[in-house]
């Protein structure tokens, strides 16, 4: 999954409706960046605030399509096991604080913290807040 991660030819895929479009790291670098701050609260008991900033979701989905409103589901580079996925509901969805993150605390993030990018929305446990994005499917 490292390899993918830092893999040259890495693409986020997005897909809204019926169509998709594939986004490299720099790509979503030009778009423009929001800052928020939320907290990982982990299924452990701990919980910790952070300074995340990236793509605002509902702007990367309108970038491809018009989001027909419903879940929107999340897939991982890593493709098993419980953090392959997740499914993130309408109301994160439209959340102006929902990203897709690319820097941690003003610093890119790092492989442990889901780079080359990963989701992060209020209100979610840790383990719903999918690192090492693949692909983004919004479909009604």
């Amino acid at each position: 999954m490292v390899e993918l991660a830092r893999a040259a030819d890495y693409r986020l895929t997005v897909a809204v409706g019926d169509r998709r479009r594939s986004f490299s790291r720099d790509e979503l670098l030009a778009m423009p960046q929001v800052h928020a701050r939320l907290p990982i609260a982990c299924v452990e008991g701990w919980s910790a605030s952070a300074d995340w900033s990236g793509v605002r979701l509902r702007d990367l989905l309108a970038a491809v399509g018009s989001y027909p409103g419903g879940d929107v589901r999340f897939r991982s580079l890593e493709t098993s096991g419980i953090y392959a996925g997740s499914v993130l509901p309408q109301r994160h969805v439209v959340d102006p604080d929902t990203l897709v993150a690319l820097a941690l605390n003003g610093e890119t993030l790092d492989v442990d913290h889901g780079y080359p990018c990963r989701l992060i929305a209020p209100s979610r446990p840790g383990v719903l807040q999918t690192k090492w994005l693949s692909t983004i499917e919004a479909h009604a």
